[in-house]
């Protein structure tokens, strides 16, 4: 029987013990005391505290000031206040403070209750009755969740449980630190239209003395001034999508919704960190912290227990279309497992190598910037010496500028690859 089909039996059986389990979840005692903190913390298997405590926020060593939010706080905040974050961590604290070893005990008994039931009314004749038949029924709903515990099946499915709802906090942190990362690439995309506008109207100041002398038509002039317009009207769209998704990080992080907290600046990628990564080392480790592969490697188990499963049915009779099926349908399985374990891997090389080439874009980048400041320096030179025009001097200006925000690009685009490959490893999520 595979593991979906004894998860449902559990949830049948859990279902006719509830008065008894709910005292459980609540972290009571059999008899309506409370369960002291201590022992319901207890209760935890060690692996799983562990794996708990390192999803457990550090306390920022220095809080952000009121509108401001670091990147190094933003995990922090999001576990502190994030409503979503918090509901699965009350989840995942509710399987946690499960004490099997009393829930054992607890349905040992109610088997041996069921029992005497059922030979009082063999007792009495009604062995064959409507009772007798529910009584047997719910015995075997107990058995099962019974042997369930004793076997360790209900404690290991408990544990995906847990491991799949920490993956998810995982997707909530990491689209958290995307949005801070894409609202600073707005910023970027802001200041670049902001150089765009201010070069369009010394053009359009040129433009507009030259058509008062007569060189360009009023036509010319209007498709000048209609460029300003369009340009305008873009940053103004760009401006409100900013502020919406500044709300939508204000409410991740239990902010007030204002839409003008202003962000820290992101932490540097240091040449030590990139020199650090290794390939095949880290994608070891990222596959085993993953949960789409595990949950992949789970559907394949099941798919392998369901053709065990029809083989015994049908005395592994080959002829049997039954069998045949389930042959396939396992087989399939097995190639799909194969499949997401090398798009994974895939995914994690290609990762690997955009992050080295972030490393060498933004050394480019900061070559050319080095070069556009001292092409500047010679341009503020001859404008010294009356040999170019001040507007001369402002473009050479703008292409520092320009050349800065590529930097600044690029240091982002190198962090954001370099962070979602730390989650990578560290977690096993790639997007």
């Amino acid at each position: 029987m595979n593991r979906r089909a004894i998860a449902l039996l559990l949830a049948v059986a859990m279902t006719i013990s509830l008065c008894v389990l709910s005292a459980f979840a609540a972290g009571q005692t059999e008899d309506g005391t409370a369960v002291p903190a201590e022992e319901a913390s207890a209760v935890q298997a060690p692996e799983e505290t562990g794996e708990a405590e390192a999803a457990l926020p550090t306390a920022p060593a220095q809080p952000d000031p009121v509108g401001v939010l670091s990147f190094e706080n933003l995990e922090g905040r999001l576990r502190e206040n994030n409503y979503n974050l918090l509901a699965l961590e009350e989840n995942i604290a509710s399987i946690e403070v499960l004490d099997y070893d009393k829930m054992y005990d607890s349905l040992k008994k109610q088997l041996n209750e069921i029992a005497d039931y059922q030979w009082m009314l063999i007792q009495f004749g009604q062995g064959n009755s409507y009772s007798s038949a529910m009584l047997a029924q719910n015995y075997s709903a107990v058995r099962d969740t019974f042997d369930a515990i004793k076997d360790g099946e209900l404690q290991q499915d408990n544990a995906d449980i847990v491991r799949q709802l920490r993956a998810a906090e995982n997707q909530v942190v990491m689209a958290a630190e995307s949005l801070y990362v894409a609202l600073l690439e707005m910023d970027l995309t802001d200041a670049s239209l902001g150089r765009s506008l201010d070069t369009l109207e010394r053009s359009i100041q040129e433009m507009e003395l030259r058509y008062d002398l007569g060189q360009i038509s009023a036509l010319t002039l209007q498709q000048v001034t209609a460029g300003r317009t369009s340009l305008v009207s873009g940053r103004q769209t760009l401006a409100m999508n900013r502020t919406n998704y500044t709300m939508q990080l204000e409410l991740m992080v239990g902010a007030e919704l204002t839409g003008e907290m202003k962000l820290g600046e992101l932490p540097e990628v240091s040449d030590e960190a990139l020199a650090a990564m290794d390939l095949e080392t880290d994608l070891a480790e990222a596959k085993a912290a993953s949960y789409s592969l595990y949950a992949a490697e789970l559907t394949l188990q099941d798919a392998e227990e369901d053709y065990k499963d029809a083989a015994k049915k049908y005395h592994y009779d080959t002829s049997r279309y039954q069998l045949a099926s389930a042959l396939h349908t396992c087989q399939a399985a097995q190639y799909t497992y194969s499949a997401t374990v090398q798009n994974f891997e895939m995914a994690f090389r290609t990762l690997y190598f955009q992050v080295k080439d972030y490393q060498q874009v933004l050394a480019a980048a900061r070559t050319a910037l080095s070069c556009e400041r001292d092409t500047y320096a010679s341009m503020e030179l001859k404008y010294q010496q009356g040999s170019i025009s001040h507007n001369a001097l402002l473009d050479a200006a703008d292409k520092v500028s320009a050349a800065e925000e590529t930097v600044e690009q690029a240091r982002l685009d190198l962090f954001s690859a370099y962070n979602t490959y730390r989650w990578a490893v560290e977690h096993g999520i790639l997007n």
